[in-house]
């Protein structure tokens, strides 16, 4: 009885700090896996790159066995290692393990603030190389091509391939982020969907056009149409979006999670396609649930079969800590079964 007590203290208790969890495993018995940082050259952005990788516990012993890999973004500001060091899915992984889930490889790669998307322009160079606001060398962050939607679905894919024991098809392929991240789980998953057979997004940026509540009784628009309405969409992400998005109404609905979703409904009712597994999550008290939420609807309204919830909670580690399990248990359901 102490292995499933152990997880449930992991899964409920989302006060636990890393060690701790680790320390309350460690009684518990729990099998650990193992967390290795690899450094590849990444041929999209045309610069390395780290990424971390989570190995099962029987990895090592288990020569000939092959494994699902799931694969899981970060959000703005954050790195390869923000999933290990402030969201412990290494042990919730362990944890799930032990109480009867099956073993996958976990992929985190480094994604910088690039939103997991070609840009919309090029990056200049100089101001990005004298920043110094990140804890990462000018020579990782400041990229000469900007195409991180390539990045993810072809280097990093494979590289894993090509370096793990992977079951490499689509089959056996699942990805999940937070925030920016969600996004790029999202807009992975429709965009390529022949790579990634389920996709979890925590809190993502799923509906970037979409107007505050207040815009839109004013004007009578529910998505932004011009430079200044997508500058009131974006609120606070609009320094970072206009870059990555484009300057231009057109380059942003082309980067609109909906609108990959309209283009994959016509694949997939003409047979060219199949549709991914999605679940979505988001705080009530998020501030993109409405994001969320519109999302949602517009799948509806498609008929596309997807999971959603809203939980109590707000865009913070508190919150991606206690719902990485279900997003682990909804990928795992789908790609490793």
């Amino acid at each position: 009885m102490r292995r499933p007590l152990a997880f449930a203290a992991l899964v409920l208790g989302t006060a636990l700090t890393t060690p701790a969890i680790a320390q309350a495993q460690r009684a518990a018995g729990v099998a650990a896996g193992t967390v290795r940082t690899d450094t590849l050259w990444a041929q999209a952005l045309g610069v390395k790159k780290a990424l971390t990788v989570y190995l099962p516990p029987s990895y090592a012993r288990e020569a000939s066995r092959r494994y699902p890999v799931l694969y899981y973004l970060h959000g703005k500001t954050g790195n390869e290692r923000n999933w290990v060091d402030a969201g412990a899915l290494h042990r919730t992984m362990d944890s799930l393990v032990a109480a009867g889930a099956p073993e996958a490889i976990i992929a985190m790669p480094d994604g910088d603030d690039g939103w997991y998307t070609t840009w919309g322009v090029l990056p200049d160079m100089g101001p990005c190389e004298r920043d110094t606001t990140r804890r990462e060398p000018a020579a990782t962050f400041c990229v000469p091509w900007t195409r991180y939607d390539d990045y993810i679905t072809y280097d990093i894919v494979r590289w894993m391939d090509s370096h793990y024991r992977t079951r490499a098809d689509r089959a056996h392929r699942g990805i999940a982020g937070l925030s920016m991240g969600g996004y790029g789980a999202i807009t992975l998953a429709l965009n390529y969907p022949t790579y990634f057979a389920a996709a979890a997004s925590h809190s993502g940026v799923l509906s970037p056009r979409l107007l505050p509540d207040s815009v839109q009784k004013s004007r009578g628009v529910v998505y932004a149409r011009d430079r200044d309405e997508m500058a009131l969409a974006a609120r606070s992400l609009w320094p970072q979006l206009w870059t990555a998005f484009g300057h231009d109404s057109i380059a942003w609905r082309g980067r609109d999670p909906q609108v990959y979703a309209e283009r994959l409904a016509a694949q997939v009712k003409a047979r060219r396609a199949a549709w991914p597994a999605l679940l979505i999550d988001v705080g009530v008290d998020d501030p993109w649930r409405a994001q969320n939420a519109d999302f949602n609807a517009s799948l509806n309204r498609m008929g596309v079969p997807h999971t959603y919830g809203e939980w109590p909670g707000t865009h913070n580690w508190d919150y991606w800590r206690a719902h990485s399990p279900e997003s682990l248990r909804f990928l795992l359901d789908r790609v490793a079964r």
